[in-house]
């Protein structure tokens, strides 16, 4: 099996976001679709380990901005590879106004909105998927939409091999360091398991 025929499928990234106590919390997330379009409804997946994942849970309204093939690899770090539990992801980013609902959307590398208040969820194990109805929706931007295979192949760095047994984590490009990947290793970055690793070294 070969995993990286995952990244072939054709989703996107995205800036998902919401606010608990007067704190904003944003996370990257490739899995937001329209489910239906009378109701109109979208779902998004966010990894329970993700600090967004239980400000939705408890705010139950999030925004999803589309980013674009303009997204500099800084803004995936920032939302993607930090946890909101120890570090606030706005704090010194200023591309971001609020929607109606009252929480953050991007504006700069991003071409649309969505609003959606949750009415179910899914447990999925690692993931819950949040099914919600789109209370508001709007496009910001002209550029086209980015690709999770247009990120692998032009955003994401290219990681140089270390000099000793090494394994990379080919979701962000994390190194371990090691003759032996652990079976149950979790990346420390994007929360991915063992079987998104390849031997490098």
């Amino acid at each position: 099996m070969d995993p990286k025929a995952m990244y072939k499928l054709s989703y996107g990234l995205y800036v998902l976001s919401s606010e608990q106590g007067g704190r904003d919390a944003g996370c990257i997330i490739n899995t937001a679709m329209q489910l239906t379009s009378s109701p109109n409804r979208i779902s998004v997946t966010v990894n329970k380990q993700n600090h967004t994942h239980d400000v939705l849970r408890l705010k139950g309204e999030f925004n999803v901005s589309a980013l674009t093939v303009d997204t500099p690899f800084e803004l995936i770090e920032r939302f993607g590879f930090r946890s909101g539990r120890d570090t606030d992801k706005f704090e010194g980013f200023s591309a971001f106004e609020r929607a109606e609902n009252g929480l953050t959307y991007i504006t700069r590398y991003a071409n649309s909105y969505i609003s959606g208040r949750i009415i179910n969820s899914v447990d999925l194990g690692t993931h819950t998927m949040f099914i919600a109805d789109v209370t508001d929706c709007r496009l910001t931007g002209q550029a086209d939409s980015l690709t999770y295979a247009y990120y692998q192949d032009n955003i994401k760095p290219k990681p140089q091999p270390a000099k000793k047994g090494a394994y990379r984590c080919t979701v962000c490009g994390y190194i371990y360091e090691g003759d032996e990947l652990p079976a149950d290793f979790i990346c420390p970055i994007c929360k991915h398991g063992a079987d998104a690793f390849e031997k490098i070294s």
